[in-house]
């Protein structure tokens, strides 16, 4: 073997695979810690707390391994109101994310066109979602305040109620249609209202960047051949966007089933707006029991994947297909 003439051995070149490989090392490290303290570390913690006897008051004390036990998971499970809550955050979910996305898609196609003033109107859309949520969620309860909101004003003064719901904390509310009396949730039918209003404009940015993309022949081609406007829309226009709009229930449903602060600040979780997310907040600070909001966070992510399953399985190659 050869050496240099101080003794050490000479090192062989890197060879160009060596080299990309070292290179690519370097620029993906940096990510990796980052995901590995902002996500991995944590969820690898609340699942060993998921699993340990585990107050507010000794978490600083507890080691890595304690007394492992299933108890968390039988008193969530076992709780008064779980499968409620998880009932109602199903429906709080698929309620916004569809409202928001039908919203955003008919804000996309009547801004499409250009016209005077799109671009302001186009601006004043995303109002609702960039706002701070605190700010926004005040504004709702002021509104909708059965004392002096303005929605309440306007309810006497054109639709002749004599006294004004209380929209974010009334469970049940009794309605005439048609002369059929039946209950409404209104409190959940008001935050997945409020749900829809704040996020359409995310959708709405989606949209408009795909129906932008579409060939402007293709619409008048098939107007010259006698096509209506629904027509034109449905074999046109819904298929070039459906893509896109699966991909936006899928963000959505995601986004919204996590949902907190929404609700929260809202109603605090009550009048039937009990989400999960909401429940686990509520195990940890009014109860001071980590190990059962650890597990009931655990049960709430389970639910999410295998709903998402559901959809890679049976939706996914489908959508893929289409685009």
């Amino acid at each position: 073997m050869s050496t240099a003439p101080g003794g050490a051995e000479k090192r062989r070149p890197l060879t160009a695979a060596q080299r990309e490989n070292r290179a690519g090392l370097a620029f993906v490290t940096p990510t990796f810690l980052v995901v590995l303290v902002v996500v991995i570390l944590p969820i690898a913690w609340t699942v060993l707390l998921a699993f340990q006897h585990a107050r507010l008051v000794d978490i600083q004390g507890m080691g890595l391994f304690g007394n492992w036990t299933a108890d968390n998971f039988r008193h969530v499970f076992g709780s008064p109101g779980f499968w409620t809550s998880l009932v109602t955050t199903l429906i709080y979910t698929v309620g916004s994310t569809a409202g928001s996305v039908a919203l955003g898609l008919v804000a996309a196609l009547a801004l499409r066109r250009p016209f005077r003033g799109r671009g302001p109107l186009r601006a004043a859309m995303l109002l609702p979602y960039v706002a701070p949520v605190v700010a926004v969620a005040f504004a709702w309860e002021v509104a909708l305040s059965p004392q002096y909101g303005i929605v309440g004003e306007w309810g006497r003064r054109f639709l002749g109620w004599d006294q004004p719901p209380a929209f974010l904390s009334t469970r049940d509310h009794e309605v005439s249609l048609l002369g059929v009396e039946f209950e409404i949730p209104l409190a959940l039918l008001t935050v997945i209202a409020f749900e829809i209003w704040r996020y359409f404009p995310f959708a709405f940015l989606f949209l408009l960047a795909r129906l932008q993309a579409v060939p402007e022949g293709l619409e008048e081609a098939a107007t010259v051949d006698g096509a209506t406007v629904t027509q034109r829309f449905r074999h046109i226009l819904l298929p070039q966007v459906m893509p896109v709009i699966a991909l936006l229930c899928v963000l959505r449903f995601i986004m919204t089933f996590n949902k907190f602060d929404d609700v929260y600040l809202l109603t605090g979780g009550g009048a039937g707006t009990d989400v999960v997310a909401v429940r686990v907040y509520d195990f940890l600070t009014a109860r001071y029991d980590v190990g059962a909001a650890a597990a009931q966070a655990l049960v709430l992510a389970a639910v999410l994947t295998v709903l998402l399953g559901v959809y890679v399985k049976f939706f996914a190659k489908k959508v893929q297909e289409e685009a």
